[in-house]
């Protein structure tokens, strides 16, 4: 069997995938991939997705040279979900490393509060600074 057959992508052909930066752990980011986006991330070591909005594959830092440097790829116990351990790669090292298109390291820097969704992250770069 495939390796790529033991996922189970739903009825658009694609599969949550999570971004977890190898060693602090701290969750990057969210997408979706397809069967060609999960295997160019395994050939290529360098984080692809399926970009819904854009209608098609998006190696992330295409644009902004922010790319994802694939340690290690795991699948879960349902085989419905992707987890890449990577080093995000680009303006910066370590936790000045910006995954998210806001110019912050993790796109997961809002937290509920009391009732409400507070900022906890600072941007590191203006996305002005960082898209064309």
């Amino acid at each position: 069997m495939n390796w790529l057959d033991e996922v189970k992508w739903d009825a658009d052909g694609l599969v949550p995938a999570i971004a977890q930066q190898v060693g602090s752990n701290d969750v990057l980011m969210f997408a979706y991939m397809n069967r060609d986006a999960l295997a160019r991330t395994a050939e290529t070591g360098e984080a692809v997705y399926y970009s819904r909005s854009r209608g098609r594959l998006w190696h992330k830092g295409e644009e902004s040279g922010h790319v994802q440097k694939v340690h290690e790829l795991r699948l879960d116990c349902d085989g419905d979900v992707i987890l890449m351990k990577v080093e995000q790669l680009g303006a910066g090292a370590g936790l000045e490393a910006i995954a998210c298109h806001t110019g912050r390291h993790s796109c997961f820097f809002k937290r509920w509060n009391d009732g409400r969704w507070d900022v906890v992250e600072p941007v590191l770069k203006d996305p002005a600074g960082i898209y064309k």
